[in-house]
């Protein structure tokens, strides 16, 4: 599907990107006011803390397999850290490290195929798109987790309701 040199192309796009949703992420993360970690919506969602969790223990996985080349243990998220001080330092010492070792995955192995609990069988290159999209979405649910507590809510790709858009003075 992709030649190494492809593979390895589509992998600097990739760690690009997450090089800016890794900043974005982490400032929704910080966002979560500490007395509401319990709150849900609904009763079939997961609790903020549960689901800042689930953000932060996935990214670290993803990661992890696309630098190993495999995906082992399911991605069980386990047991969250009591508080959301220390969900932001876990993500803080193990997140944007992995950029480094994915950065040095050759082409060879980012262009082979992976199988992915015999769901997909793609490239590996291709599992960072889906790594970054996973993100994507449940940090989507985050923010309306902190905005219907009434917390603070950053921007995400340009302005909210607490941080709205501010043409910079040069354009």
């Amino acid at each position: 599907m992709f030649t190494p040199d492809q593979a390895k192309g589509l992998s600097m796009v990739f760690l690009q990107s997450l090089g800016n949703e890794v900043p974005t992420t982490r400032r929704v993360l910080a966002a979560v006011p500490e007395a509401q970690l319990d709150f849900k919506l609904g009763e079939k969602g997961r609790t903020t803390r549960e689901l800042m969790w689930h953000i932060v223990h996935s990214e670290k996985w993803f990661g992890e397999g696309v630098a190993a080349g495999s995906f082992q243990g399911g991605g069980a998220d386990g047991t969250a850290p009591a508080t959301a001080a220390e969900i932001l330092a876990y993500y803080d010492q193990h997140v944007p490290p992995i950029s480094g070792k994915i950065a040095a995955v050759s082409g060879e192995q980012l262009a082979a195929p992976v199988n992915f609990f015999n769901v997909f069988n793609l490239p590996l290159v291709l599992y960072m798109d889906f790594w970054i999209k996973h993100t994507v979405h449940h940090r989507g649910q985050l923010s309306m987790h902190l905005r219907a507590m009434n917390a603070h809510v950053p921007d995400i790709y340009g302005g909210s309701a607490d941080e709205p858009f501010q043409m910079p003075a040069t354009a």
